[in-house]
């Protein structure tokens, strides 16, 4: 019977001292999820590049760009999204992670799975951008130049000084950007 005590404590022990920590736990469940808006991110761009090629050439000539992943329903009177996303400083490669909420009014039925790329033409609007988020509490919608050709943002829309967003739907590039009542703003279970 003492034997089985031992080999039950010794058992116990070796379990204890190789168990691992919640804050391991918290440091892989937080690097998972940094992992795979990283991989989304490059997918959304990806996907930007096949619908707009000379997007590539303008977000590595900014300072920086954020990419989001979101998904939105519109049910009867109420529309929602949520996404996720991470903001790069070209120059130093500095990722911040970030959220993204929606909310509004409107008639109809139905879900919306929509990719955003803003572009940053400054320091200053990053910094900006992370900082006090973005919040566009009013309808902001501009039709994209599609027959401008040559433009640095050609297929983006300005949505502030120095801040162009390209969207991208399941069709491809969107002729309008609708960031009615969004919310950009940082994770904190991420940074």
């Amino acid at each position: 019977m003492r034997t089985w005590l031992t080999v039950g404590a010794i058992a116990f022990a070796g379990a204890v001292a190789f168990a691992p920590s919640a804050e391991a736990l918290d440091a892989a469940k937080k690097a998972e999820g940094q992992a795979a808006i990283r991989k989304e991110a490059q997918a959304t761009l990806s996907k930007l590049y096949k619908a707009q090629p000379g997007a590539k050439a303008a977000i590595a000539k900014a300072a920086g760009y954020a990419a989001f992943d979101n998904f939105g329903m519109n049910l009867f009177v109420i529309s929602t999204a949520s996404g996720k996303g991470i903001v790069v400083e070209n120059a130093t490669k500095k990722e911040t992670f970030m959220k993204m909420i929606s909310g509004g009014v409107g008639l109809g039925l139905g879900a919306k799975d929509f990719r955003v790329v803003f572009v940053f033409e400054n320091k200053a609007g990053i910094d900006n951008f992370i900082k006090s988020g973005w919040d566009a509490d009013a309808h902001a919608e501009a039709m994209a130049k599609s027959g401008q050709k040559g433009g640095a943002y050609e297929g983006a829309i300005s949505v502030s000084p120095g801040v162009w967003v390209y969207q991208l739907t399941e069709t491809g590039l969107a002729a309008q950007a609708t960031l009615q009542g969004t919310k950009y703003y940082k994770n904190d279970d991420l940074n």
